[in-house]
């Protein structure tokens, strides 16, 4: 896959900061143009940690979504709609680590944060 992991993690941050933050600054067809396999079908997995405990998760089984749009939904999933947690809050958000997986033809690609703000 040509596209650097900070792409497909900044995808990830920037879908949770959209729900923060009121406001959408995902810029899809910009993306869509530079990085032409995020419009590939592909499966994918979020899970937020704090610190080394699990904060929300969300995984697709099929993949029926383009990578972006499958990105962007499991990020939010996982942030707001896991209902083992309260949706995250920005002060989470600022310490949270982001491990994305995505479940492509050529096998399971392994992706993880640094989070925002240091303990």
């Amino acid at each position: 896959m040509d596209m650097s992991q900070s792409v497909l993690l900044t995808i990830a941050r920037a879908s949770i900061e959209e729900v923060l933050q009121g406001q959408s600054s995902i810029k899809r067809s910009e993306l869509l143009e530079q990085y032409p396999i995020l419009s590939a079908p592909m499966a994918t997995q979020v899970i937020l940690y704090l610190g080394n405990k699990i904060r929300g998760v969300a995984k697709t089984q099929n993949a029926e979504r383009s990578l972006l749009e499958d990105i962007i939904y499991n990020a939010k999933i996982a942030a707001f709609q896991d209902e083992a947690f309260d949706p995250l809050v920005t002060s989470e958000y600022l310490h949270a680590t982001i491990q994305l997986t995505i479940y492509s033809p050529d096998g399971e690609l392994s992706h993880q944060s640094e989070p925002i703000l240091k303990d």
